[in-house]
């Protein structure tokens, strides 16, 4: 196990007070030493809390008191102090199995880790989940949890993640769903593998014996030029329709037996069955925003101002706790130095001149939903600035995935003086998935955050009094 290591001390926090530095390494907690950060987390809640530190070889006791559940004030250096439970599944359809060679290398990390399911929203397919895991769940309130379901006939989902245990793994979700634990659920539909009739029976089978999940997303696979699975294939047109009309006969069942939908088809099965979105009120508050269902609606419906404030993550979607420290989804996009210049001003917002005319960077899913937003502005100046993935290749279309690499291939031939608007969806640190950055790319760009509003502001649109009809 490694220890817990300080990366930031809030100011005027207990920690603080009693002299907790950065760099410090707490070896003990309450006199116990945690794995992760969700233990760390109810130990140090506690209004008595005693750390044992090591600085600089030398070992120190400090006594903190303070409210019961107060903000111990400590940001430590990752969310888990032992082994992340790697994945043991073989899955035909896993993206990770997808990447080029040569990225870096905590992107082949595959997870399959209840913990991070928690903090962050990863998806496990419980194939390594054991009682010891289930009294944890139960006992210190982790929910929600998010779990890969793929397929519930066991020979099926066998087949699937190339694990003997996938054929019996769901029973934990029964067990976890008896006791009360929220769970959201997740389908990625392979064409020809658990479609169709499969894809039928496992959604009866939701019905049948899981109907107390949360939702379930139904997502389309992607498919890289990097695959070397035969059986994996895009979707074509009909069988992105044949999908979403399961879904939506079966949100029929559901909302009429249990009160709610439960199934959602992801954004892109409505681009690709080249139909329209589903109505804001269908996706029910939109639990599973960040697996890409309902984005479009939500960012057409700040783009036009017709909220206030930028959908985000959910309420219990990416739960984590005070010390969690911000990883995968939730990391800042842009490093910290690379945002201001010496001077303190924004470094990445300089606009060329205040009316050069406008490059809206996105990729070709992107353009499908942006296209007819910008062109109900009436704005001559405002293009868009599509990147077709050459990185990943494939059926890969989503904004998230563009790269450096891309967006420069295509930046080069875009006119200089013009602003370009570059989505912050697809950077980690500054840095894109292809290991570039920002100062990489041949023109200038302004990050802005990928919700509607932002653009809208961006674009000097403050209010919907600024749309226009096509």
């Amino acid at each position: 196990m490694a220890l817990p290591t300080v990366i930031a001390v809030q100011p005027d926090s207990p920690a603080a007070a009693a002299g907790v530095l950065v760099g410090d390494v707490l070896r003990m907690v309450n006199g116990e030493q945690p794995r992760d950060v969700i233990q760390y987390q109810l130990l140090v809640d506690e209004a008595e809390v005693t750390l044992e530190i090591e600085r600089s070889g030398l070992e120190y006791t400090v006594d903190i008191s303070k409210s019961e559940g107060a903000n111990l004030g400590i940001e430590v250096q990752s969310s888990l102090f032992d082994q992340v439970r790697t994945c043991d599944n073989h899955c035909s359809f896993c993206f990770i199995y997808q990447l080029p060679e040569g990225m870096r290398k905590s992107l082949y990390l595959k997870d399959d880790d209840f913990r991070l399911s928690f903090l962050y929203g990863n998806f496990t397919t419980l194939t390594r989940f054991t009682e010891a895991d289930l009294e944890r769940v139960i006992t210190e309130g982790l929910s929600p949890l998010y779990v890969s379901i793929h397929a519930t006939d066991p020979e099926l989902r066998n087949h699937m993640l190339r694990n003997r245990r996938g054929a019996t793994s769901l029973r934990w979700l029964r067990a976890l769903l008896d006791h009360g634990v929220e769970v959201h659920g997740q389908v990625v539909v392979c064409p020809g593998v658990n479609d169709g009739a499969a894809l039928d029976h496992t959604l009866a089978d939701v019905l049948a014996e899981y109907p107390e999940l949360a939702s379930v997303a139904i997502v389309p696979l992607g498919v890289s030029d990097h695959s070397d699975e035969p059986e994996m294939r895009p979707h074509t047109v009909e069988e992105a329709r044949a999908v979403v009309d399961i879904v939506e006969r079966w949100q029929a069942t559901f909302a009429e037996l249990l009160g709610h939908r439960l199934v959602f088809a992801a954004d892109e099965y409505y681009l690709l069955a080249e139909r329209p979105f589903p109505v804001p009120d269908t996706y029910e508050g939109f639990p599973m925003h960040e697996d890409g269902i309902g984005m479009a609606r939500t960012f057409e419906l700040e783009f036009s101002g017709q909220v206030e404030s930028a959908t985000g993550t959910q309420s219990g979607f990416f739960a984590w706790v005070d010390g969690a420290p911000a990883e995968g989804y939730r990391a800042p996009r842009l490093a910290a130095s690379s945002s201001t210049a010496e001077d303190g001003s924004p470094l990445l917002q300089i606009r060329p001149s205040a009316s050069a005319p406008i490059g809206v960077i996105t990729s070709e899913y992107g353009a499908k939903i942006l296209g007819p937003l910008l062109a109900e502005t009436g704005r001559s100046d405002i293009r868009l600035v599509v990147i077709d993935n050459q990185f990943f290749g494939g059926n890969i279309a989503v904004t998230g995935l563009m790269v450096g690499t891309d967006i420069a291939r295509v930046l080069a031939n875009e006119p200089a003086g013009h602003r370009y608007l570059l989505p912050d969806v697809c950077l980690s640190g500054g840095t894109f998935l292809d290991g570039t950055s920002v100062e990489d790319l041949p023109r200038p760009v302004e990050i802005v955050a990928t919700d509607g509003i932002a653009l809208r502001e961006a674009l000097g649109l403050s209010t919907s009094s600024d749309l226009v009809s096509a």
